[in-house]
């Protein structure tokens, strides 16, 4: 990582420490897959995505301020700008950052880790350079996990929409431009509260559950130990089940064997002559794929994504 720091204004009159920072990773870095993921769940007010990269308000260290994300390939690396009221130590954000943009993964290893299957080595092949998208904060990922249950991507983006708006501390003028709320505070999720969102009443128990249990345990969401005990700390908690769990050990703590064999994106991609496999069938032919499940998980939604596309277009060709 390198790093340079300077002060200049930042939307306006009021000064900020704006810092540039350099994050390296192992190539090849799908960036284009990264930021569509992120672009179809971006909560408006707190982050977007454009042509060029992604942008965030955060809160840190008692600090608020918003990064700039974008793709350096010559560099091998993502540049990023912070702005700050004050010089902090970057170290905390940088590591949301790696997390985040999944910097430490070293795709050789997962290309020979998933290339054997046959279904997979194309896909791989064709995409040697996808992550999996993390999060800024796996109590947020968390979060958005459960509100994601049983609704689409773009349903659940509008529920996390909806609840930022009203919980989430909204600044008196922007830092950045589009840019003026922060994701809630654990504080701030009361049943009451969400219920008021519209929310059925077994989602909003969740959604409470899980940051009354964030507060009264810190670690939460740190990996303790193995897979399946992170798994079954999370499934402990009220509206949690194996998908959720598995959905924030994925992206929330970085579990690259995370997987979801109920999924039905990964049922579909797999499929053969129309038949979808069983979760048990997925787990029994996923064994092979360890320590990479979260990877074959990204590879099977982006083919099923392809695929839905494509039979899209067709359609519209036939009507045309």
């Amino acid at each position: 990582m390198t790093l340079s720091t300077e002060t200049r204004p930042a939307g306006g009159a009021t000064p900020a420490a704006e810092m540039t920072l350099r994050l390296p990773y192992r190539p090849p870095y799908d960036w284009q897959a990264m930021l569509g993921f992120l672009a179809r769940r971006a909560i408006a007010g707190l982050e977007c995505i454009d042509g060029e990269g992604y942008h965030r308000l955060f809160h840190e260290a008692g600090a608020m301020g918003s990064v700039s994300v974008t793709h350096a390939p010559a560099d091998t690396a993502l540049h990023v700008t912070l702005r700050l009221p004050e010089p902090i130590d970057p170290s905390a954000i940088v590591a949301r950052l790696q997390r985040l943009f999944d910097l430490h993964a070293d795709p050789e290893a997962i290309r020979q880790g998933l290339g054997r299957d046959p279904t997979l080595a194309p896909l791989v092949e064709r995409r040697p350079g996808l992550r999996v998208p993390g999060g800024w904060d796996p109590f947020e990922i968390a979060v958005r996990a459960i509100l994601g249950q049983q609704v689409s991507v773009d349903a659940a983006t509008r529920l996390a929409g909806r609840l930022v708006e009203r919980l989430g501390e909204r600044l008196a003028e922007p830092f950045a431009p589009g840019l003026d709320r922060l994701f809630p505070q654990p504080e701030r999720f009361t049943f009451a509260e969400i219920k008021a969102l519209g929310m059925p009443g077994a989602r909003a128990n969740a959604l409470a559950g899980l940051a009354s249990a964030y507060r009264e345990q810190p670690q939460l969401f740190e990996q303790c130990g193995e897979l399946d005990d992170s798994v079954a700390q999370l499934c402990a908690l009220p509206g949690i089940g194996a998908w959720t769990a598995h959905y924030i050990a994925m992206r929330g703590l970085r579990e690259s064997d995370a997987f979801l064999p109920s999924d039905v994106a990964v049922q579909r991609a797999l499929a053969e002559q129309g038949r979808r496999p069983t979760p048990r069938e997925l787990l029994a032919r996923a064994e092979a794929w360890r320590p990479w499940r979260a990877y074959a998980v990204m590879h099977l939604w982006h083919a099923d994504a392809a695929t839905a596309q494509a039979k899209a277009r067709q359609a519209k060709e036939r009507w045309e």
